[in-house]
């Protein structure tokens, strides 16, 4: 790779990184990638965050819940810290931009890359011929979002590693086919311990708002009575924890516990287990529970209250989305320009 297409050589530092607005915001979305956003908006980098309600319609929406969705993650991404004096916040929809070169980039990508796309395979099952073309085209449009920002970095949990590496390959693509040096090849930030949060019912089984049991998840609306309840009633083994982490090996509840810890508690998965080697889970539960009420019911109780005036909301919204369009539409410009559009 050529320096010009080193990210942080060529390109200002952007981050880019959105949620979809599909169902109620876990303690996953806010370890595996939150907490993550609101660190860079205080780092070197100019922060873009958007509600991709685009994405959200690749399977049927309610619309009354969708936008009720949409504001309760707004409501989510500003309780948490994210700052929209500080970094860009806004809802995917109203930015035609990204649906605008999510086409072009529909247009890039190829049927096989799609077809590898394991979230493609695990959602549409044996039923794909029913899915929706949205669905299948979902990691294009994920390109477009992050790439019509010419964004150079993206923090993401793990299970969208895979999308990250699609949309290096569609800028490198075309950039190649086209003889220009114009996207950059994004570089995705997975960091910390609890960037994969898995489901308090079943260690193996990732945190889903999907998951038909509420018990299986830690809801950023919780209050700190459910909090601390859910929290008692995890699953867990009945041996003490290791006080290294290769004891941990095959005891996927204990370390779901471990990690949620240390993610909140801001150590590696090794300090805590330095400092609580050799508790029982009857010890250890309380702690965690403790912690998670302590750093988790603030953000559930100011999301109430911006929540009461959803205008105020819709407001901030629409600002971003007007600073986001700055940003978008000359890159999309320049883009048509480059594959021979008459303007």
């Amino acid at each position: 790779m050529s320096d010009a297409l080193q990210p942080n050589a060529a390109f200002k530092k952007r981050v880019f990184s959105g949620i979809q607005p599909s169902g109620g915001l876990t303690l996953g979305n806010y370890l595996g990638a939150i907490k993550r956003f609101v660190q860079m908006q205080e780092e070197d980098y100019e922060t873009i965050y958007c509600m991709v309600d685009l994405h959200a319609i690749t399977v049927w929406q309610d619309p009354a819940a969708l936008r009720r969705q949409t504001r309760e993650l707004a409501a989510g991404f500003i309780a948490s810290g994210i700052d929209p004096a500080k970094s860009i916040l806004f809802n995917q929809s109203q930015v035609a931009e990204h649906a605008q070169l999510g086409w072009i980039f529909n247009c890039v990508a190829r049927m096989g890359w799609m077809q590898r796309m394991t979230q493609w395979k695990d959602k549409a099952g044996k039923n794909s011929q029913n899915a929706s073309l949205g669905l299948f085209a979902y990691p294009s449009l994920m390109a477009a979002d992050i790439l019509t920002y010419h964004a150079t970095h993206v923090p993401v949990g793990e299970d969208q590693k895979q999308h990250l590496e699609l949309t290096r390959d569609i800028a490198i693509k075309f950039n190649n086919d086209y003889g220009v040096e114009f996207f950059p090849v994004t570089e995705p930030v997975i960091e910390g311990a609890g960037t994969r949060v898995m489901s308090l019912r079943d260690g193996s089984k990732k945190m889903s708002k999907s998951d038909p049991s509420d018990a299986s998840r830690i809801n950023m609306t919780d209050d700190a009575d459910t909090l601390a309840k859910k929290i008692r009633k995890a699953k867990t083994d009945p041996d003490a924890l290791p006080s290294e982490i290769d004891g941990l090996e095959g005891r996927p509840e204990a370390r779901n516990l471990v990690n949620i810890y240390a993610g909140l508690a801001d150590m590696s998965v090794d300090a805590v287990l330095r400092d609580v080697g050799g508790k029982a889970f009857s010890e250890f539960k309380p702690l965690l529970a403790d912690l998670a009420v302590a750093k988790l019911a603030p953000i559930s109780g100011e999301m109430a209250r911006l929540m009461q005036n959803e205008a105020e909301i819709d407001a901030l919204l629409h600002t971003g989305a007007e600073a986001a369009r700055a940003i978008a539409a000359p890159i999309l410009e320049k883009t048509y320009e480059i594959i021979g559009m008459v303007r």
